[in-house]
């Protein structure tokens, strides 16, 4: 099986919904939710792909040489290299029912486990979405983050009590959720995380704890005095606000402002080694791929995820060889220029 082999099959089961572009940039699905696309005019999906084209590497290839060493130390352990999968939800809604919901979870979480990495995994409107991710997550030892809405205190930490006894490696919640369009229709939907109701779940848990959907610096630093283990920089893949800039592009201000104090993660339109490369040289720790990987799982099954995994980690090594970084932390700010 091949990428390519992977990428046909996807298109042929999952239009209309996704047309499986040749570049996942937003621009043939803006505004389709219920879809892929982002809200509205689409701006803050389709305005990731031109930033991160943007950044160009430094080629240097006069070092002293070493093996190429990916491996990064999160949530207290090992992990191969600096890339997860973000949590991906709404088979039926996004994806044309190619999959179904208990399919890709227990796909998803178990290929990423046999690559020595993990799944963040998705919430949803319905229970159905926590509890098959938790299921899939007992399954494979544990190793996954569920990533809960902020539903209010009392069901945030309830779902929280529920990662604890499956033995989560950590737990997140994509803050951001507060205005996602299919779920401002529910009854009871998600709502804003404020810093004191933050500050007691994350003093209620020993699990560490990130954030989702986090764009500035203060936001950033409220996180980090609230006990946040991390945050994860992004707008939930440009489907809850019009107009706001690339994730990535917010990097350089976020880790200025928060240091050390806690792990930066980010994700949107990031689709290729390169773009993993250039993310942690403006400031990131490690990424969150999203809608490719369910391209991969359509179009390959657990074998496609795999594959996709190791295309992204050879893309990754090649160009850390070609910019003179035998280890992450020689990833630095130097390695890159911006050129608009």
């Amino acid at each position: 099986m091949t990428y390519e082999e992977i990428v046909k099959r996807a298109r042929e089961l999952m239009g209309p919904n996704c047309r499986v572009c040749p570049v996942c940039d937003g621009r043939a699905c803006r505004g389709e939710i219920p879809g892929l696309g982002g809200m509205g005019s689409g701006s803050s999906f389709t305005v990731c792909r031109p930033f991160l084209d943007s950044v160009k590497l430094m080629m240097d290839v006069v070092y002293e040489s070493a093996p190429i060493d990916t491996s990064i130390e999160l949530f207290g352990k090992s992990w191969p290299f600096p890339f997860f999968m973000a949590p991906l939800g709404g088979m039926g809604l996004n994806y044309n029912d190619a999959i179904t919901e208990e399919e890709w979870s227990a796909m998803s979480v178990g290929a990423m486990a046999e690559c020595g990495s993990l799944a963040f995994t998705p919430d949803g409107a319905k229970d159905e979405f926590f509890e098959l991710s938790i299921r899939s997550i007992t399954a494979n030892g544990g190793i996954g983050i569920p990533t809960i809405k902020p539903w209010g205190e009392e069901m945030l930490t309830r779902r929280i009590r529920a990662a604890e006894h499956a033995g989560v490696t950590a737990v997140s919640c994509d803050v951001d959720s507060c205005n996602h369009p299919n779920m401002r229709r529910l009854a009871d939907p998600p709502r804003v995380l404020t810093p004191r109701v933050m500050k007691r779940v994350v003093e209620s848990t020993s699990l560490p704890f990130v954030a989702k959907g986090i764009m500035t610096a203060p936001a950033a630093l409220r996180c980090a005095d609230a006990g946040c283990y991390g945050i994860v920089v992004s707008t939930h893949g440009g489907r809850v606000i019009e107009d706001a800039p690339a994730p990535c592009s917010m990097l350089p201000e976020i880790r200025a402002a928060v240091g050390d104090r806690m792990k930066i993660f980010v994700d949107g339109g990031i689709r290729s080694g390169r773009d993993v490369f250039k993310c942690l040289a403006l400031g990131a720790d490690a990424v969150l791929i999203g809608r490719p990987y369910v391209v991969a799982g359509v179009g390959g099954g657990r074998e496609g995820i795999v594959l996709y995994t190791r295309k992204i980690l050879d893309e990754l090594r090649d160009t850390m060889l070609m910019t003179g970084c035998t280890t992450l932390a020689d990833i630095t700010p130097d390695k890159i220029r911006l050129t608009n």
